[in-house]
């Protein structure tokens, strides 16, 4: 006779995981069934992600049980997860830069084990594209890709692993709306045919659209077990999130627009393909200002970010209160009062290896009190870290803890303290707020505002349509490197900013 396969695809009972001076899991219990998505929710450091390394193969719970289809199971290494059909897409990429995409896919495969064909892996790698919709050149370098192209890899490569049980751990925090929209297609689709999803998010409206039940974990703790969707108010998932109720609209103090802090005049730039990807853009941002700007992911914006802070060359014109800052090297545009907020925060925005001290006085290390002409005074220098950690609320053992041991929200905190307090004129914020949770996206809706109100001009991109419109005073739509219209954010019309980022120009729209 014959027995049923189990209807549970994962049982996670009572996992403790602990880390030096964290309990970072607290007896955790989490259910996966058979053919649904279960959403895991909470603030940044809440424990999400660790919970789900320990299920990937990457910790070994303290105390706790893991059975996957009914098989009690302990694994030493993300191999041994992979043997069972688990897979994550990890919020960090795992990517070697100079490797191509098809590279990285095959990357620690017993196939192909003499002879790598290319062109045959790589078309392998365009028909699992089109299966799910996730498009990628397989011939590019990983260098060479946007951040979002980047997650696309990093999906592709799980699945090109047969898992049947995947772990997305935030993985729309870097795609564009349209993207988006996609993805949640591709998981309904992926459940279709029978596999099972964990997905963290910390975007609420995604978590009632495709989940079919949710955890919510908080401080390590969970303040709810496997609880259906149907029903559920984000605002409700927002207080079981962060313990208290969540303000979700920001209040923009009205003021008038000061002297022109930065003035971009023609410039044309290349992205790391050779390709054009500003094309003789100009535009510009005033004291007490937010500048949104508007468009798909891929259109110029990272490479906007790079000219102005000086991290890539180009031609034209880029001024900083009247001073030319073009093709300087990034002192010079930090010199002028530039601060930048990356959309990369690992590769870019830190030093994931040094400690949050190194990392918030990376900018003032040359200043007093903490740089003298001898070195570096690393008393000033942690009680300098100590306080910014109070300050915005970083939730770390210490200060003397490695980035790359933070939580992407924790790590984004760090980054815009180490920005904030250098009394920026002019802020480029490149998506500022991708993958924060609730409490965070509100807490840095409000720091970014306070530095508007301080005098502080403010180039804010992002791709979070709703965001630009609550806080920026102007909004410039980018389209293939060009501004196709600039509109005042207050009584803005989203249908006509959706023209736009497709190229229709103001005019027409």
């Amino acid at each position: 006779m014959n027995q049923s396969p189990p209807t549970n695809a994962v049982e996670m009972q009572n996992i403790v995981i602990r880390f030096p001076g964290v309990l970072a899991n607290d007896n955790v219990n989490l259910t996966l069934k058979r053919g649904e998505i279960h959403a895991l929710l909470g603030e940044n450091g809440a424990g999400k992600s660790t919970l789900m390394n320990s299920l990937a193969g990457l910790y070994k719970p303290v105390s706790g049980t893991i059975k996957v289809h009914g098989e009690q199971v302990s694994f030493n290494s993300p191999k041994d997860a992979i043997a069972k059909g688990i897979g994550m897409v990890h919020q960090h990429f795992m990517l070697v830069p100079t490797q191509t995409v098809t590279e990285n896919i095959l990357l620690g495969l017993n196939e192909p084990k003499f002879f790598m064909n290319m062109p045959k892996y790589d078309q392998k790698i365009r028909d699992l594209q089109d299966q799910f919709g996730l498009r990628v050149d397989p011939t590019a370098k990983i260098w060479q890709l946007s951040v979002g192209e980047q997650q696309r890899v990093e999906i592709l490569k799980t699945l090109y692993r047969g898992a049947n049980i995947l772990i997305m751990d935030e993985p729309t925090a870097v795609l564009a709306p349209q993207e988006i929209d996609e993805l949640m297609d591709t998981m309904k689709a992926m459940v279709d045919q029978g596999k099972s999803i964990v997905f963290i998010s910390h975007k609420l409206h995604e978590v009632t659209t495709v989940a079919d039940r949710l955890t919510v974990l908080r401080r390590g703790v969970a303040t709810a077990e496997g609880i259906d969707i149907e029903g559920i108010t984000g605002e409700k998932l927002a207080e079981l999130m962060v313990g208290r109720k969540v303000i979700f609209s920001v209040k923009k103090k009205p003021q008038v627009p000061g002297d022109v802090v930065l003035e971009v005049m023609d410039v044309s730039a290349e992205n790391n393909k050779g390709v054009p990807a500003l094309k003789n853009l100009s535009l510009s941002v005033h004291q007490g200002e937010i500048l949104g700007i508007a468009g798909v992911a891929g259109n110029g914006q990272s490479e906007l970010a790079e000219v102005i802070t000086g991290l890539r060359k180009c031609s034209g014109s880029i001024k900083i209160n009247g001073k030319e800052v073009a093709n300087q090297e990034p002192r010079k545009a930090i010199l002028s009062g530039v601060s930048h907020i990356p959309e990369d925060r690992t590769g870019v925005g830190s030093a994931p290896n040094m400690t949050i001290t190194e990392n918030t006085i990376m900018k003032n290390y040359r200043d007093d009190p903490i740089g003298n002409r001898w070195g570096i005074n690393f008393t000033a220098a942690q009680s300098h870290a100590r306080d910014l950690k109070e300050a915005y609320e970083i939730l770390a053992p210490s200060v003397r803890t490695q980035a790359r041991k933070l939580s992407g929200g924790n790590l984004q905190k760090v980054i815009l303290a180490r920005e904030i307090t250098t009394n920026p004129a002019l802020m480029v914020a490149m998506q500022p707020t991708r993958g924060l949770d609730v409490g965070a996206i509100e807490s840095i809706q409000h720091l970014l505002l306070e530095q508007r109100e301080s005098g502080t001009a403010l180039l804010l991109i992002s791709e979070e349509l709703d965001e630009l419109l609550t806080l920026s005073d102007r909004i410039a739509v980018i389209y293939e490197g060009e501004i196709v219209g600039i509109i005042e954010a207050e009584g803005a019309d989203i249908n006509e900013i959706g023209l736009m980022m497709t190229g229709t120009k103001r005019s027409v729209a």
